[in-house]
C-alpha cells in the first residue's frame, strides 16, 4: 500500500485541522492548565467533536460510527498533536474502542460502542501498575467471588481515568506477574463501590489517574473476551494506541518545526535574517528529513494495524521509537533556535516539549520497543 493519504483521508485531515485550530489551539490547553479545570478538557468541545463524527471514527456504522480505520484515526491524532488539544479521543475512541471491537461480544458492543460514538460515554484502558510500561507484569488480582469476581490492586497512569465512565481493567485471574497467560480484561464502571480515583495532572497539562480497586465486585458478564486470554486483545489495543500516539508526536513535531522555520525567516541578527546562516539551515534540513522518515514509519504502522498484519506489532514499535526521537529533536531544536525566549512559559514551545516527553513514555519508551523488536526477531 502506498505511503500517502487517499483523497478522502486528506479531506478528513483538512477538516480536523481547521476544526481543532479554531476550537482547541494551544491557548486552550494553557487556559485549562491555568484555571485547573476539573475535567482537564472542554465538555463543550467534546460534544462538538462527537457531532463532527470524530469520536466514532473506528466504530462501525451499525453502532453509530463512521466505520473507518486507524489511518483515519491517526489523521485526527496528528492534528490533535499539532494543536496539543486536550480530549479523551486517544483513550476512548482509539484504545478502548479497539479493545471492545477486538474482544467484545454482541451485547457488550451494543451497550458501549454507540455511546462512545455519540460522545456520551468515555472509556479508557487501565493497564500499567508501575512507573514503566510493562504489561506482562500485571498483578492486580481478580479472584472468583460467587458468580463473578472481586478485583484488588491498583493501576497508575490511566489516561483520562478521572473522567472515564468505563474502565477496561487488566487483571490476573491465574499465573504470576510476568506471565502472558492468565490476564483477563474486565469492564468496570468507574463509579462502582470500591473504586478510588486520584486525578493526576501530568507535566504536559494533560490528565491521568491512579486508581485503586478494593474488593470491587464485577459480574461474569463483565469479562471482555475469554478469561485468562486477554494478551491478544491487549496487543491489538496497544498497537493501535502506540501507532496513534506516534501520529500525535508527528503532528506536534511538524508544528514545532513549522514554527521554528517561520521564526528563522523573520528574526534578524547582525543585520541578517538568521535563516540565512548556513549552520542553522543544516539543522532544519536535518529535522525536515527526520520528519519525512517518521511520517512514512507512522503511516505504515497505522496501515498494518488496519490490515491486522502479523508485522503490526513490530512496525508500531519501529514507529514509536522513531517518532519519539524525532519529536525530541524537533522540540529541542525549537527551544534552541528560538534562543532565550524558547525557555519561557509565555512561549508555546515548552508545551510541545513537555507533551513530547510524556508521549515518549506512553505505552513504552524507545528502550522498551527496541527490546520488544529484539524479542520479535528472536535475537
Amino acid at each position: 500500500m502506498a505511503l500517502v493519504l487517499t483523497e478522502e483521508q486528506g479531506m478528513l485531515r483538512d477538516s480536523a485541522r481547521a476544526f481543532l485550530a479554531d476550537n482547541a489551539p494551544v491557548s486552550q490547553l494553557r487556559q485549562l492548565r491555568d484555571t485547573r479545570n476539573q475535567d482537564g478538557f472542554s465538555r463543550a468541545l467534546w460534544k462538538q467533536f462527537a457531532e463532527m463524527g470524530f469520536t466514532g471514527v473506528l466504530i462501525p456504522e451499525s453502532h453509530g460510527g463512521l466505520g473507518l480505520g486507524l489511518v483515519e484515526a491517526g489523521v485526527v491524532m496528528e492534528e490533535i498533536g499539532r494543536n496539543l488539544s486536550a480530549s479523551p479521543f486517544f483513550a476512548s475512541s482509539v484504545v478502548a474502542t479497539t479493545a471492545l471491537l477486538s474482544a467484545g461480544n454482541d451485547a457488550q458492543k451494543q451497550a458501549y460502542l454507540p455511546k462512545i460514538a455519540s460522545g456520551e460515554l468515555i472509556a479508557t484502558l487501565a493497564l500499567d501498575e508501575a512507573s514503566k510500561h510493562q504489561p506482562k507484569n500485571t498483578a492486580l488480582k481478580a479472584a472468583k467471588a460467587g458468580s463473578g469476581y472481586a478485583l484488588n490492586g491498583a493501576k497508575t497512569f490511566v489516561i483520562d481515568g478521572h473522567v472515564a465512565d468505563l474502565l477496561i481493567v487488566a487483571a490476573r485471574t491465574s499465573g504470576a506477574a510476568g506471565d502472558v497467560a492468565g490476564i483477563t480484561l474486565f469492564l468496570v464502571d468507574r463509579r462502582s463501590a470500591g473504586v478510588e480515583v486520584e486525578r493526576i495532572i501530568t507535566v504536559d497539562a494533560h490528565n491521568a489517574a491512579r486508581i485503586t480497586f478494593n474488593n470491587v465486585a464485577v459480574a461474569e458478564s463483565a469479562v471482555l473476551g475469554a478469561a485468562g486470554e486477554a494478551w491478544g486483545t491487549l496487543g491489538a489495543a496497544l498497537n493501535a494506541g502506540r501507532a496513534a500516539a506516534d501520529a500525535e508526536m508527528l503532528g506536534l513535531a511538524d508544528e514545532a518545526f513549522s514554527g521554528t522555520v517561520a521564526y528563522l525567516k523573520e528574526r534578524q541578527q547582525f543585520n541578517k535574517i538568521i535563516g540565512e546562516f548556513q549552520a542553522l539551515q543544516h539543522r532544519v534540513a536535518h529535522l525536515y528529513c527526520e520528519l519525512e522518515f517518521t511520517r512514512s514509519a507512522v503511516l505504515k504502522a497505522l496501515q498494518s494495524c488496519d490490515e491486522a498484519s502479523p508485522l503490526a506489532g513490530g512496525l508500531a514499535s519501529v514507529a514509536k521509537a522513531k517518532a519519539g526521537s524525532t519529536a525530541t529533536l524537533a522540540v529541542q531544536e525549537g527551544v534552541q533556535l528560538h534562543g532565550g525566549m524558547g525557555m519561557t512559559d509565555e512561549f508555546e514551545m515548552g508545551f510541545f516539549m513537555k507533551r513530547a516527553r510524556v508521549l515518549q513514555e506512553l505505552f513504552g519508551d524507545a528502550n522498551f520497543h527496541a527490546d520488544l523488536l529484539a524479542q520479535l526477531k528472536k535475537y
